[in-house]
């Protein structure tokens, strides 16, 4: 019997590959940390939207990465406990004959009831197995240090989460403080909040209002602006996710705009791809709260989905300002966690529309964004 289950050992298959989910789960906790030493650094850096601005990104990016790690980390422990529960039987053999051999004194071992030459067989088989024997062991040995090592990440990943977002929370609060009481940026334009008025309440179209935008103006200010043209085909995304519809593709309705919808999740931050004035910004028709930018003369980008929206029209944002936030409801540590299928707060379940307008006309967003 002995003999059987020894040979059975030294013919199974190689222990799997030790996982790096464990490792990928305590990186991300780690930047988390790093962006929380980033939320208390805000204060003292001269430029604190800035600096609030790239800890709104860390945490979104920390917390990413620290809920696809627990994802891991979740499907490799299923894994090995699913392994370990079908080789039980072999399991329970394995231990059953180590416990034999620890039982037994050395010199009985090495008896064989046939004889010197039962001794000698035996002794060889003994030898020849004992390798596969030590190699089942230390395999065993390392699944078990595995699972003991993710449960150990996974107990300490609900209050290094739940801190996250709490935190994240914080640091967009912050920012969109900052923000509204900024006074240093310069302008272009004074509005004219009547002639505002007056364009939403006549205009039923995109296209109607964007050519009227011009009449909303009031003072004209004495400014430099960058062109952004030699930028065109190379900007960044305005929000991290990922484009589900490209220009004159059709929604679900068979609803076909000029624009991109870009899937992201709750509570993004949105900012602006390159230094622009803010033509306008505040709620628009059928489009919840629209952005508009002017990157260039006779160019406007439009950003339509968002929650909320910063900044005063007419003011020159530099490249990487925040112009706001998302919708939707981040789910807290205890959902996330307790999600089977990994998915609870990952789920880009928002959608920002951005449409890019050359002249009177609607222009490909792809001539002016990279794609990926």
């Amino acid at each position: 019997m002995i003999r059987a289950v020894l040979v059975a050992l030294a013919l199974a298959g190689p222990a799997e590959a030790e996982s790096t989910a464990a490792a990928a789960a305590e990186a991300a906790a780690r930047r988390i940390e790093t962006a929380s030493a980033l939320l208390d650094a805000a204060d003292s850096r001269d430029d604190r939207i800035a600096a609030l601005t790239e800890t709104v990104r860390a945490f979104e990016d920390g917390l990413v990465a620290l809920r696809d790690g627990l994802r891991q980390a979740a499907i490799r422990q299923a894994a090995i406990e699913a392994d370990l529960a079908a080789r039980s039987d072999e399991v329970a053999a394995l231990l059953g004959v180590l416990e034999s051999i620890g039982r037994a004194p050395a010199p009985i071992l090495s008896l064989h009831p046939s004889g010197p030459l039962g001794t000698a067989r035996a002794g060889m088989i003994l030898a020849d197995v004992t390798p596969a024997l030590q190699g089942q062991v230390d395999a065993l040995r390392a699944q078990l240090q595995e699972l003991s090592d993710l449960r150990t990440v996974q107990a300490g990943a609900a209050a290094t989460l739940q801190r996250g977002l709490d935190l994240a929370q914080q640091a967009r609060a912050e920012l969109a403080e900052a923000v509204a009481n900024r006074t240093d940026l310069p302008r272009r334009f004074t509005e004219n909040p009547e002639a505002v008025a007056a364009l939403i309440a006549g205009t039923e179209t995109l296209d109607a209002f964007a050519g009227g935008l011009d009449a909303t103006e009031g003072e004209e200010l004495a400014v430099i602006l960058p062109d952004a043209l030699d930028l065109k085909g190379a900007l960044a995304l305005p929000v991290a996710g990922t484009i589900l519809r490209r220009a004159g593709e059709a929604d679900a309705a068979g609803v076909v705009r000029p624009g991109w919808v870009i899937a992201t999740r709750p509570r993004a931050l949105v900012t602006t791809p390159v230094t622009a004035t803010l033509r306008y910004r505040g709620p628009l028709l059928d489009y919840g709260n629209v952005v508009i930018l002017e990157p260039a003369p006779d160019v406007l980008f439009v950003l339509a989905g968002l929650a909320e929206v910063f900044g005063e029209t007419g003011q020159i944002l530099p490249a990487g300002s925040p112009v706001g936030l998302m919708g939707g409801t981040m789910p807290g540590a205890d959902a996330i966690l307790g999600d089977p299928t990994g998915q609870t707060g990952t789920a880009q379940s928002e959608t920002l529309y951005l449409e890019v307008r050359e002249g009177q006309s609607p222009a490909d967003p792809a001539s002016w964004f990279a794609a990926n």
